[in-house]
């Protein structure tokens, strides 16, 4: 694990990310609070490619809790089968509907106890929603924010909370509102699982990571060694038909 991360270093980090990035976005597909949630919780070991195909004809007929909870189980089913775990997510996504209606008069609530209290809204999902819907200056750390916070030695942590503590206290002010997305887009595009593309990377000189990669770096595949082309076989001189057939006619006679 790299050393941690020094403030100016981090300061200069954010401000980089913030360049090139000055107003990012979720890439998920919502309309409101309530839809916000839903595609959230859709996205759990899924790709936002993956539930936006899905939400954009869902949330055409069901964009509130009341309608999401008139569809129905079943049909909320069919519509979202593309996106892994789709049987328990329609479960969750009916409950907290009904929930939403029940306990809180059909709004989303904006305080973390209250979102983590719907069925399938864990402390990552309530942060995304406290930020993108309500402007809270949260940071929800999934597998991407983990992996840069630890490979830079932004915010070093064992688990996604050690590491949302760290940056909270790391992260300068004045960019703690869009933090998650900067952190979130450079490892989905830059700081790769498989393999990070360092050379692309417009923080790798403050990066802790031992291991980086350059193109420099990657393995030439071998030149594959020239065929030889076989030689063409002699023929070898044979008998002519007619003296073929004039040593046959002596045999015979």
């Amino acid at each position: 694990m790299p050393r941690k991360m020094t403030r100016a270093k981090a300061h200069t980090l954010y401000a980089r990310l913030a360049d090139k990035a000055p107003a990012p976005k979720t890439e998920l597909y919502y309309k409101d609070p309530f839809t916000l949630v839903v595609a959230v919780a859709l996205s759990a070991q899924a790709t936002d490619e993956g539930v936006n195909k899905a939400t954009k004809d869902l949330f055409a007929i069901a964009d509130s809790p009341q309608k999401m909870a008139a569809l129905g189980e079943k049909k909320l089913g069919d519509m979202i089968k593309t996106i892994g775990l789709w049987r328990n997510k329609a479960k969750n996504v009916i409950a907290l509907s009904q929930m939403l209606i029940d306990d809180f008069g059909g709004e989303v609530p904006q305080d973390r106890e209250a979102l983590e209290k719907l069925p399938g809204v864990g402390r990552k999902t309530a942060n995304v929603v406290m930020n993108v819907a309500f402007g809270e200056p949260t940071i929800a750390v999934d597998t991407h924010i983990f992996r840069v916070s630890n490979r830079t030695g932004l915010a070093p942590g064992k688990n996604p909370l050690e590491v949302e503590l760290g940056l909270e206290k790391i992260t300068p002010p004045e960019f703690m509102q869009h933090a998650h997305h900067w952190l979130i887009l450079h490892g989905r595009y830059v700081c790769k699982a498989r393999r990070p593309e360092c050379s692309a990377c417009g923080i790798v000189d403050l990066c802790g990571f031992k291991e980086k990669v350059f193109d420099d770096d990657k393995p030439k595949k071998p030149a594959k060694p020239k065929r030889k082309m076989a030689s063409t076989p002699k023929l070898r001189a044979g008998k002519s038909f007619a003296k073929r057939n004039a040593a046959k006619r002596k045999k015979a006679s």
